[in-house]
């Protein structure tokens, strides 16, 4: 087994560990502090696991190396790995699951948002690691993962629930899927996640509020929140976008809302998404809006909407305290305030707007999503379902298309009159022909 020691002549970490029958003593460049040993040692044993994989090239960790070359020079090849169809090495001295997870999350949380890169942690400490633990990495199997997938269902959810939701089990396993690809891929051997599909997830149905609905909860809401609900309603922000407008995102020349920054956990933080990141057209009722919450938070605080100390609103207490009371209130039924963003969608389709407009507006990238989950709506909220195509066809068809409807007591003697008419033609063509 290897070592990580301190050369005290310069104080620099250093790896010190057996390849091929020989000690390999090889010196970094990082101070010894408790974070620089922590990122050497697992420097160390993916030597080691590569070693006992047969897959380590040390000119590739050490390519200035003087016991690379000695390597080279007695003729041994770089690379001794295995065939294609070998086998992961049964042994306890592989890189085990916890050290490798642990070095794939500090490898990839620099990319993650905040929001993420806690889930993934909470994840791994709660599920993964305790599962997996000291397993080597490369000895985990379909069986495993099969078999903890199923113990994740007998877990206790949220909120009273018996068992953990299939989407809440999906997003457990993701991190797993991920953490093993990567280290099959690094390690050279098969990945156990092969053909291990997602559980099926049902399709959850929208409820957006009618126009009607949107209306009265405008008429109850408390003043101070009036404006608030009217901003929510008619540009579809989501809600951490919304709470985390700032006023130089707003832009009364152009009648813009600029969509740059979200609130995520109580702080700023970018979009969900570069489609996220987009110019909301104000509306004449939501540009009147922001004109009056100008008058009341404009000189005060950097956020749109705020409390009274010009933070930003805290979502939960929103909800808890004036959104769900309101709809008790008016006797609707208990819907989540996201519902404000998919009732602007249909109001948006109902009232005919270009479907490509309406997706850059909710910050979408393609049309898919409005047609496959909102365009079922529109006939409600039109009640015209048809008259669009009808009027067009009655202003540009050609009249020979047109067919009359004839009343009900005149249709029985006109097709009469029709029928003999049409036997005098044929009777009279013959003669005309002579």
């Amino acid at each position: 087994m290897g070592k990580v020691r301190v050369r005290p002549e310069t104080g620099r970490l250093q790896l010190d560990f057996p390849y091929k029958g020989k000690r390999c003593r090889e010196q970094t460049a990082l101070l010894d502090t408790s974070e620089n040993r922590k990122k050497v040692e697992l420097l160390l044993k993916r030597i080691e696991a590569e070693i006992t994989l047969g897959t380590f090239n040390y000119r590739s960790y050490f390519p200035e190396s003087k016991q690379a070359l000695k390597f080279e020079s007695e003729g041994a090849n770089p690379i001794q790995g295995r065939t294609s169809n070998a086998q992961p090495a049964q042994t306890s001295e592989a890189i085990s699951f916890k050290d490798f997870a642990e070095e794939w999350f500090g490898e990839n949380e620099v990319r993650w948002r905040r929001s993420y890169r806690e889930t993934v942690r909470g994840t791994l400490d709660k599920h993964l690691i305790p599962t997996f633990a000291d397993k080597a990495v490369d000895q985990i199997t379909k069986a495993d993962i099969l078999k903890f997938r199923s113990s994740l269902a007998k877990v206790p959810g949220n909120k009273n629930k018996e068992s953990l939701t299939a989407t809440r089990i999906n997003h457990i396993l993701t991190p797993l899927r991920m953490i093993l690809n990567e280290a099959a891929d690094r390690f050279n051997f098969s990945t156990p996640y092969r053909n291990i599909k997602s559980l099926k997830v049902a399709r959850t149905d929208i409820a957006p509020f009618t126009l009607d609905e949107v209306n009265r909860i405008l008429a109850a809401v408390r003043v101070d929140f009036t404006d608030y609900y009217i901003v929510r309603f008619f540009t579809g922000m989501r809600t951490g976008e919304i709470d985390g407008l700032k006023w130089k995102y707003v832009d009364f020349d152009r009648r813009i809302i600029m969509v740059r920054e979200t609130i995520v956990m109580g702080e700023d933080d970018q979009t969900k998404t570069d489609g996220s990141r987009r110019d909301i057209a104000m509306s004449e009722p939501v540009y009147q809006a922001m004109l009056r919450q100008f008058e009341k938070t404009g000189k005060c605080s950097a956020y749109v909407f705020c409390n009274r100390e010009g933070q930003p609103l805290d979502n939960k207490n929103v909800t808890n305290r004036v959104w769900y009371p309101l709809l008790r209130h008016l006797g609707l039924t208990k819907r989540r305030p996201y519902q404000t963003r998919h009732t602007a969608a249909t109001l948006w389709l109902g009232a005919g707007e270009n479907p490509e407009w309406i997706a850059r507006q909710l910050g979408h990238t393609t049309t898919e999503m409005l047609f496959r989950v909102y365009s079922r709506y529109v006939p409600n909220l039109t009640r015209q379902d048809g008259s669009a195509f009808e009027r067009l066809l009655a202003n540009s068809i050609h009249p020979i298309a047109t067919v009359a409807t004839l009343p009900a007591t005149t249709r029985g003697s006109k097709k009469k009159a029709t029928m003999r008419k049409c036997d005098q033609v044929d009777s009279a063509s013959p003669s005309s022909e002579l």
